[in-house]
């Protein structure tokens, strides 16, 4: 059994910081993928950043150098800080997994999915972030 649960969004103006929290309980046997993803208003789910079994983030180039993901293994929580927010940010923050996913692979998640493709086999109900002009 998987569940994934977020916590952490809200309202901040443009140039703000939020930190995102997901707390995990999931059981893996080898490679897996965890990570952030968002679906804006109107637009298509997509990946923002992913860790592999190993820690090594991946992060699609619209946030990096903004957002850093990071986890609490004893805590089963992982994080997203996000920082110089702009309105491009809204959106719907989903955490989701890939519990067999072959080593190297997690970076499809953050830089390529759009929606559709991989093998994510759990995701959390998300948490919104609006981001203010």
């Amino acid at each position: 059994q998987v569940q994934l649960m977020e916590s952490g969004g809200g309202s901040v103006q443009s140039g703000g910081s939020l930190r995102l929290s997901c707390v995990a309980s999931l059981t893996t046997r080898g490679g897996y993928c965890i990570g952030w993803f968002r679906q804006p208003p109107g637009k298509e789910r997509e990946g923002v950043a992913v860790v592999d079994v190993n820690g090594t983030p991946s992060y699609a180039d619209s946030v990096k150098g903004r957002f850093t993901v990071s986890r609490d293994n004893a805590k089963k929580t992982l994080y997203l800080q996000m920082n110089t927010l702009s309105p491009d940010d809204t959106a719907m923050y989903y955490c989701a997994a890939d519990l067999s996913a072959p080593p190297g692979t997690c970076a499809y998640y953050a830089r390529d999915y759009h929606g559709t493709g991989g093998s994510l086999d759990a995701w959390g109900q998300g948490t919104l972030v609006i981001v203010s002009s």
